[in-house]
């Protein structure tokens, strides 16, 4: 037998992590990660945050399923503290952001089946979108690399340039149920809305009476200084899905809605095994619990400023390998002149430094939320550190 225990469909590094402690990671060889991939942004408190160690093990030792045949008191108490502090008016829970994501896309086409428009049933999405790797949502997503071999996919998707109002509203027709977008977009190269991009959108759908479903996995819950990054733009989404930091490494996912979105998301519409489990809930609402201390998302906001500040004072010293700035908050990306993984790999097995690549030849900067000055300067250091010996690959 030649295949892997582990299907093979990681090309999985070197780096095997046994232990984290705050910002670092520890592999089997004892080798210290300093990590600002952050899990691909999840681990949003870091690694063995006392307080949500303590919550899931409280409440593993206590009950950790049921079936959501039953009440949910945990499930309950969570949904209640995110509609208090969002636009939202119901949450489902998911284990995923892909499972979000699809909650949200079923959610958006029932609104218009339940108003008797079954015809309203397809989503104006994105160039570059990453939405997850689900059937439905690598429909949704136009990029070759995550869709070749899985036809037919699904219809009810059509695609427009990234920060295009025009294009995108050029595609609405009397199919259109609303558009499906990422305020700021992560595996896609770190690009953000523009506000006239993203208001426009909105614009658009109180006027055809469409919905605005964002995909917040990856900039949610904190990661740009705000609770959602859609709260940088002045604008609120009909529906939304979220995902990564919400559990804390914690596997936990959520759609939230208005009341008016979900009008079609009755008894027997959706459902799932474990979503809103009472573990999850606990990691839930231990990161939420932190997260809405005070002064905790102006510490992100101080941190994503002196992050960035340092990238952009260190980028003139290294100006053959990289370009520019770009993300907002603590989800920035570095722009590379030449192809971002190598150099990512580069920093991991040679400087014990960990990022993540991205599209458009862009490294992601996701670390934990809770880092501080010091982490700060130890990355700029370890990162200047890695392109002073580091040599591109001519792409020619």
């Amino acid at each position: 037998m030649t295949i892997t225990p582990l299907m093979p469909v990681y090309p999985r590094c070197g780096v095997r992590p046994v232990r984290g402690e705050g910002v670092y990671l520890y592999g089997e060889d004892g080798q210290q990660y300093l990590d600002f991939a952050s899990g691909i942004a999840v681990n949003a408190l870091g690694h063995g945050h006392p307080h949500l160690v303590k919550a899931i093990a409280d409440q593993a030792a206590t009950l950790m399923h049921v079936s959501n045949l039953y009440g949910s008191p945990q499930g309950e108490r969570l949904a209640q503290r995110l509609v208090d502090t969002t636009f939202a008016d119901t949450v489902f829970f998911t284990n995923s952001g892909a499972e979000a994501v699809e909650c949200a896309i079923k959610t958006a086409r029932r609104y218009h089946f339940a108003g008797g428009n079954p015809e309203r049933h397809t989503l104006i999405t994105f160039n570059n979108a990453f939405h997850g790797r689900t059937l439905g949502t690598i429909s949704a997503t136009n990029q070759a690399k995550m869709r070749d071999g899985f036809e037919p996919l699904l219809p009810g998707f059509k695609y427009a340039p990234f920060n295009d109002l025009a294009a995108a509203l050029a595609l609405v027709d009397d199919s259109t149920a609303g558009f499906l977008v990422e305020p700021i977009q992560g595996e896609g190269g770190l690009m953000a809305g523009s506000e006239e991009f993203l208001r426009g959108l909105r614009a658009a759908c109180d006027e055809h009476g469409l919905l605005l479903v964002l995909d917040e996995v990856q900039c949610g819950y904190g990661r740009t200084g705000k609770f959602f990054a859609h709260e940088l733009y002045g604008i609120t989404p009909d529906i939304m899905a979220v995902a990564k930091g919400i559990g804390g490494g914690f596997p936990l996912g959520a759609c939230l809605a208005t009341e008016q979105a979900a009008r079609g998301m009755v008894a027997g519409t959706h459902g799932s095994t474990y979503g809103g489990n009472p573990l999850a809930m606990a990691a839930g609402e231990a990161v939420l619990d932190v997260i809405h201390a005070d002064g905790f998302l102006d510490h992100v906001t101080q941190m994503g400023e002196r992050l960035r500040a340092s990238l952009e004072q260190m980028i003139p010293n290294h100006d053959h390998l990289f370009q520019e700035v770009r993300g907002r908050g603590l989800m920035l990306g570095l722009k590379l002149k030449s192809d971002s993984r190598r150099f990512v790999a580069h920093c991991r097995d040679h400087h014990g430094l960990l990022t993540v690549a991205a599209g458009d030849n862009v490294v992601r900067v996701l670390p934990p939320l809770v880092i501080d000055d010091s982490h700060v300067a130890e990355f700029t250091q370890k990162l200047s550190d890695a392109a002073r010996v580091y040599v591109p690959v001519s792409d020619d």
